[in-house]
């Protein structure tokens, strides 16, 4: 039961810090003008990037491996929303991420406000795949499927 919590935990943590960024975080920055706003995003994603992926990494593979031990086909439900946020960063976001941290402070400006409006819409896809994992997380816990 420990590694069911632990996974659940791993997801829960996942979709709130995708959920506090892409509600509060994110709202905020692009509040600022956009030189400013390019200057609080590159060392915000830097930080945070180690932490989601590894938190995505460990819910899903307990996830996974609940799965396979229990055939709970929630766990595996789980594990896949939460693994799916990789693909979707490394083929989708990483793109915007590279044009982001490539402009320099003279690019502030139309294009680089519209990477971050962009960043900010492909980020909320990651807040719903960490919070419906942790919902299927969460009914694998209590339910058998």
């Amino acid at each position: 039961m420990l590694t069911a919590h632990l996974a659940l935990i791993a997801a829960a943590l996942f979709a709130g810090a995708a959920l506090y960024v892409s509600i509060a975080e994110h709202p905020a920055r692009l509040a600022l003008d956009d030189a400013a706003a390019l200057a609080q995003w590159r060392p915000s994603y830097a930080r945070g990037k180690i932490m989601q992926a590894s938190l995505a990494l460990i819910g899903g593979g307990l996830a996974f491996y609940l799965w396979w031990t229990s055939l709970n086909s929630l766990w595996l439900a789980g594990a896949l929303l939460l693994l799916a946020s990789w693909p979707l960063t490394l083929f989708v976001v990483m793109p915007v991420n590279r044009k982001l941290e490539a402009a320099g402070p003279e690019a502030a400006g139309g294009d680089a406000r519209a990477l971050l409006v962009r960043w900010g819409r492909l980020h909320a896809v990651r807040s719903v795949l960490g919070a419906a994992a942790t919902l299927a997380m969460l009914g694998a816990i209590y339910w058998r499927f």
